[in-house]
């Protein structure tokens, strides 16, 4: 492409202020940033704002990005806009193209699977439109239970795209303003604040389920339902106000320059402002998160953003001032590895925990993550040196010219076999990728498999209440998808068994006493978690024993068998819906991501129509965080004529799961048909395919085992 040609500085200005220096104290903030995104990602309850590394990283990227044009116009009068893209594309394609090749054949081999939906983040990484093809798709970092190792290429969609359209628009602002292209700031700023000023407007606070329960937080496009959260956390124009932040940066703070200022003498005073922006970084990444159980955070969506890339630029002033001590502090050996390397750890960590994890969801122990870490770090030093560097400097050329000039051929025909090889498995890789099946994971695949053995609530069940205009009430149950929401979080590894295999039945005392008094019955607002959000996993060896009520005197005999049963539940008994109906007659009321308090529309209707039944099995509390004693009242005052109501505790690595279960175990306290299996002890009790990788929803054999424990809980056995 033709160089633009662009105002002409003063001569005697332009060699010494154009010169760009290295400046190794951004590749220290760097790796901090990139520091901080890793360990998010193995296990957000370690870092909960760790995401912002990446905001750190835009607001890098737009700070040398100009710096370099600028310093290019002041060289030559011109930009080369063909040389800056064939630059960043040498800088940024090779290695992603090798890591996803990589990847690809390692999916082929040994996850053919999960090849079909792979396919598209290949696609859509080779564009690098990652970030419009998950807003588009609803796929976030942690799509419950998928193998979904190219998530994180969002983020270089975003830069890629801004390298493309930035040169242009710096052509136009630097050809208006030229010499004065500091005047220019003000206006990036300001396009900054209004950015934030949108997307604070654009958020939807509250609750994000499926979008035909929370319509509201979703856009439609034709007959697609597009997530706000995701869409303003993913997209390119509303993730820009960083990079426009470090582009402002870069017109008024120029290392070269501050040399010749009386600006020069201030380090001290910047190096006081450093540390305002790392305290700010330190706090962010602490108390911000991406969704909560409340729904997308508030606080990041309303301002963190823009905070967040505010506060860095206070450190990047430090970094760049000549006279200041945080530039070398951030310049230490082992920050400097990292940051050079940051790139590369970047691409290659999440399909790592990927791989070691099985499912998006799942969080790394420790253990894991230092074991994710080594491998990072040895994949990343090996493609640093022996394939970004020599590509990047120019050694390919020179080396196969060298090779070619040898007269022994022994050398050239080993390279010919091995790349003739790699050639060949990348294709294999390839043709399998082009051609697999898209499937869905294996735990859709499962509640597909026993849909037809669901039950859901009739549209317009007779008797049902009418509101006050007298329409009919239609009681419809939420759907499910477990865990707690954070598009980046998920489950972590299952408790270690118990020697024991009885199953924990808590009964109620031989003379119950009366039923407390219950409160009066108050609205909890749903919380349930976003589409996208990830299912939680079983607890720990370390998470706290649920809490069993004594049992004195004999239990009552139990109902006979061959009374009505009903079943409800999220999408953990919606798995064995099956085994439920088949072998002992149950009527199954589960579906994805039902909230607690959407079963307890299901047993108000149930008991409407009088479908209630002899026994009923309620297994919810999972997608709605914490729940108060009230809400177990209300659930219960329909259900006094019941005979057995047992309740399944949840079996679920969240500290409102220990709480909601607690409540759970206390209610045979409470009320004389209440009975409680305990599935979060239980369930790690089941030998065999038990769980699917996400640790949560039940495979084969677990759901026979699941199906077995409650009909002996309810006295079926």
């Amino acid at each position: 492409m033709e160089t633009v040609p662009i105002d002409r500085p003063p001569p005697g200005r332009r060699t010494a202020i154009s010169q760009l220096p290295y400046l190794p104290g951004l590749d220290g903030m760097r790796a901090l940033a990139v520091v901080a995104v890793m360990v998010y990602h193995a296990n957000s309850d370690w870092l909960p704002g760790g995401f912002l590394g990446v905001e750190v990283f835009f607001v890098i990227s737009g700070y040398l990005i100009t710096l370099l044009l600028i310093s290019e116009h002041e060289r030559s009068d011109r930009i080369n806009l063909g040389q800056f893209w064939l630059r960043r594309a040498r800088r940024l394609l090779p290695v992603l193209f090798l890591m996803m090749t990589m990847l690809v054949i390692y999916t082929a081999i040994f996850n053919d699977r999960a090849l079909g939906q792979l396919r598209g983040d290949v696609l859509a990484g080779v564009f690098y439109v990652s970030n419009w093809f998950q807003i588009w798709i609803g796929a976030g970092y942690t799509a419950p239970a998928d193998f979904a190792p190219l998530r994180h290429l969002w983020s270089l969609g975003v830069e890629e795209q801004f390298y493309l359209v930035w040169p242009l628009v710096m052509v136009l602002l630097l050809r208006i303003k030229g010499r004065r292209i500091a005047d220019a700031s003000r206006w990036l700023v300001l396009a900054a604040v209004l950015i934030s000023v949108g997307t604070a407007l654009l958020y939807h606070e509250g609750r994000i389920n499926l979008c035909d329960v929370s319509p509201e937080a979703y856009w439609t496009v034709g007959d697609r339902c597009i997530s706000k959260a995701d869409g303003l956390y993913l997209n390119t124009i509303s993730r820009a106000s960083g990079l426009l932040l470090g582009a402002a940066l870069a017109m008024v703070w120029r290392p070269n320059a501050l040399k010749r200022g009386p600006v020069r003498e201030k380090g001290p005073l910047v190096d006081l402002i450093a540390v305002v922006g790392f305290i700010g970084l330190g706090l962010l990444s602490w108390y911000l998160h991406v969704t909560t159980l409340q729904g997308a955070d508030p606080w990041l969506f309303r301002g963190g953003l823009f905070l967040s890339g505010i506060v860095t630029l206070m450190v990047i002033i430090a970094v760049s001032h000549p006279g200041a001590v945080t530039g070398k502090l951030l310049a230490n050996p082992v920050l400097l590895w990292i940051g050079t390397r940051s790139y590369g750890l970047y691409l290659y960590h999440w399909p790592i925990y990927q791989i070691i994890r099985g499912a998006a969801g799942n969080r790394l122990t420790i253990g894991e993550f230092a074991l994710a870490m080594a491998i990072t770090a040895a994949i990343t030093e090996l493609s640093y040196r022996f394939f970004e560097t020599p590509i990047r400097k120019g050694y390919v050329g020179r080396w196969w010219t060298r090779m070619r000039a040898q007269r022994d051929p022994t050398p050239r025909r080993v390279i010919a076999i091995g790349g003739a090889s790699c050639v060949a498995v990348a294709t294999f890789a390839g043709v399998n990728l082009a051609t697999a099946e898209l499937r869905p994971n294996e735990v859709e695949e499962s509640l597909e498999d026993a849909e037809d053995f669901r039950v859901t609530l009739p549209t317009n069940p007779p008797d049902s209440p009418t509101d006050p205009s007298g329409d009919t009430a239609v009681a419809v149950p939420t759907s499910d998808n477990e865990g707690p929401p954070s598009t980046e979080r998920g489950g972590t590894r299952p408790r270690q068994q118990s020697e024991s295999t009885t199953t924990p039945v808590i009964e109620p005392p031989s003379t119950p006493p009366p039923p407390a008094t219950r409160p009066p019955a108050t609205e909890t607002p749903a919380t349930e978690p976003p589409a996208t959000a990830p299912p939680a996993t079983a607890p720990p060896a370390t998470a706290p024993p649920a809490t069993e009520t004594p049992t004195t005197g004999a239990p009552p005999p139990p109902p006979a068998p061959g009374g009505d049963l009903v079943a409800v539940g999220d999408s953990v008994m919606a798995g064995a819906a099956r085994e439920l109906t088949e072998e002992y007659g149950f009527r199954v009321y589960a579906e994805e991501s039902r909230s607690f308090d959407g079963g307890v529309d299901v047993i108000e209707a149930l008991a409407a129509t009088g479908d209630l039944g002899d026994i009923v099995v309620i297994h919810l509390g999972a997608n709605q965080g914490d729940i108060e004693q009230g809400d177990l009242d209300q659930m219960m005052a329909p259900l006094e004529e019941v005979s057995t109501v047992l309740w399944v505790t949840n079996r679920l690595d969240e500290e409102y799961v220990y709480r909601t279960n607690s409540l759970i175990n206390e209610l045979p306290s409470r009320y004389s048909n209440a009975r409680v299996l305990d599935w979060a002890s239980v369930g790690n009790d089941c030998s065999g395919a038990c769980f699917y990788n996400d640790n949560l929803h039940l495979a084969g054999d677990g759901r026979e085992f699941y199906a077995d424990r409650i009909a002996e809980a309810a006295g079926l056995v």
